[in-house]
C-alpha cells in the first residue's frame, strides 16, 4: 500500500470545518454534478422511505432529495460538524418558505467509512463527490451494502484519476511530494461494487473543465470548499517562493484563450443491493432423503 496517498482524516475534518462558511460560495462544480445526478433519477422508478446522504456537506443535495421525495426521511451524514450545522440552518430557513409535509431531516456527524447505523435500515444511499475522501473504498462499499435494505439503491459521483491533472503536472517539475489526492479509476470502482455484492452496476464518466484567470484563483477555490491536500505524502512545510514560481510558470504553459484550465474527471455510478436469496421449502419442493 502506498501510504503517501493515505488521507489524514483528522486534517480532513479540520479542513471541512474551516470551509463550512465559504463552501456554498465556491461549490459551483459540486452543485452542477449534484443536479446532473438528480436528472438521472428521472429514469429510475424508485420511492425510498429512508435516504442516506453520505458526505452531505452543507445540504444542497439533501434539500433537492427532500423536494423529489417529500415523504422520505433524509439522514445527512458528514465528517465535519460545521457542515451539518450549516445544512440544518439552511433547511430551517428553506422550510419557512417551502414547507413539505411529512419530510424529516436528521443529521449525524460521522465518517462514511464507518457508519453508526444498524443493518438494513436505509432504502437509498446518495453520495455526491464524497467517495474520493475515503481511504478504503472496499470497506466503504461494504458499509453501504450493510446498511442498505434488499433492493436498495446506491447512487454516487466521485472524481477520477485525471482530476486536477494540470495542477499535478505543474508541481511534478518542482518536487516529489504529493500535491493532489489519489483518485480511483472508474473500472476499479465498478469491480469493487461487484466484489461487495452489488448487482447491475452502471458506470459512466465525463470531463468538466473550469477556467480561471490565474493559479491563485484555482487554489483559492479549492481552499474555500475544503479540498486541501491532506495525504500523508504531502509537503509539511510551505512551498518556497522559487518552487512556487516554477510551478506557476509550468501551469501557465497550459493557458488557452487567456484562461487557465482545471480539469475534473467526474465518475457517476449506481447499483442495487439484490434481494436476499433464501431457499424456501414447500410441500411441493420438499424432499425426504433416507439416511441410508
Amino acid at each position: 500500500m502506498n501510504y503517501d496517498h493515505t488521507l489524514d482524516k483528522r486534517q480532513l475534518r479540520i479542513a471541512f470545518e474551516r470551509a463550512a462558511a465559504s463552501y456554498d460560495q465556491a461549490a459551483v462544480l459540486q452543485r452542477e454534478v449534484c443536479n446532473r445526478m438528480l436528472s438521472r433519477l428521472d429514469y429510475i422508478k424508485f420511492s425510498p422511505n429512508a435516504i442516506l446522504d453520505a458526505g452531505s456537506g452543507t445540504g444542497y443535495g439533501s434539500r433537492k432529495l427532500a423536494m423529489r421525495y417529500p415523504a422520505s426521511r433524509i439522514l445527512a451524514v458528514d465528517i465535519a460538524l460545521a457542515m451539518l450545522l450549516q445544512a440544518r440552518a439552511s433547511v430551517a430557513w428553506w422550510k419557512k418558505w417551502l414547507p413539505i409535509p411529512g419530510n424529516r431531516s436528521d443529521y449525524v456527524c460521522s465518517d462514511m467509512e464507518r457508519l453508526p447505523l444498524k443493518e438494513t435500515c436505509i432504502d437509498m444511499i446518495w453520495s455526491n463527490l464524497a467517495l474520493q475522501w475515503c481511504n478504503d473504498l472496499k470497506s466503504t462499499f461494504a458499509e453501504a451494502y450493510r446498511v442498505l435494505r434488499s433492493e436498495g439503491l446506491f447512487m454516487f459521483s466521485t472524481f477520477g484519476p485525471d482530476t486536477l491533472k494540470e495542477l499535478r503536472h505543474a508541481f511534478q517539475s518542482v518536487d516529489d511530494y504529493q500535491h493532489t489526492s489519489r483518485f480511483t479509476d472508474m473500472h476499479d470502482i465498478g469491480d469493487l461494487l461487484v466484489h461487495n455484492g452489488f448487482a447491475t452496476p452502471v458506470m459512466d464518466m465525463e470531463y468538466i473543465t473550469l477556467t480561471y484567470d490565474d493559479v491563485e484563483q484555482v487554489m483559492r477555490d479549492l481552499k474555500m470548499i475544503g479540498a486541501h491536500n491532506v495525504t500523508q505524502g504531502r509537503r509539511r512545510s510551505l512551498t518556497g517562493k522559487n518552487a512556487w514560481r516554477q510551478a506557476v510558470n509550468q501551469y501557465e504553459t497550459l493557458r488557452q484563450e487567456g484562461k487557465l484550465p482545471a480539469t475534473f474527471e467526474v465518475i457517476y455510478g449506481h447499483a442495487w443491493k439484490p434481494q436476499s436469496r433464501k431457499a424456501v421449502l414447500t410441500p411441493e419442493t420438499r424432499r425426504q432423503i433416507g439416511l441410508e
